[in-house]
């Protein structure tokens, strides 16, 4: 498995225009809470207990991100458990609504993704690898921290270890 300075080494090497860092830190979100809204609806309720797909890939990115890094990974497990609340608030509004909601947000994301692709030159990472897909989020994660002035060894570790 992968190192976390791996991870975020490899996907950054998708990402040195800033332009582009700056749209993925408001694309990826938006992405993120539509996919949960979308998911949200595939649920089950057994005993009063309601599981949604949402919550079932939140789980499981939140078990890879603190396996990567426990401090991260409780930021992460933060941002994901908000992504599937407002996701289900979604979900449980009228179909029309939600779809128009969360397809439309999910569209809007990826728009704002592909444009910051274009000032970078480059495609996507997750084209070459399909991990970059769950590190985006860490990754946005991350550079927001680093614009704070937090976690600077890993960025430092991040950019020494980007591949050209």
């Amino acid at each position: 498995m992968k190192t976390l300075v791996q991870h975020l080494a490899q996907y950054a090497s998708y990402h040195r225009n800033p332009r582009n860092v700056i749209t993925h830190i408001i694309g990826i979100p938006i992405i993120v809470i539509s996919a949960a809204a979308l998911l949200a609806k595939l649920a089950l309720t057994v005993n009063g207990v309601t599981l949604s797909a949402a919550m079932a890939l939140a789980a499981a990115s939140i078990v890879f991100y603190l396996r990567l890094d426990i401090g991260l990974g409780l930021i992460m497990a933060a941002l994901m458990t908000g992504s599937v609340v407002i996701g289900t608030q979604i979900a449980a509004l009228p179909t029309q609504e939600w779809l128009l909601i969360s397809v439309g947000s999910f569209v809007v994301g990826w728009i704002i993704q592909f444009i910051g692709h274009y000032f970078e030159g480059r495609k996507p990472a997750f084209v070459d690898d399909m991990s970059g897909l769950a590190i985006g989020p860490l990754f946005v994660t991350a550079e927001v921290l680093f614009l704070l002035g937090l976690r600077r060894e890993l960025r430092d570790a991040m950019l020494q270890d980007q591949q050209p």
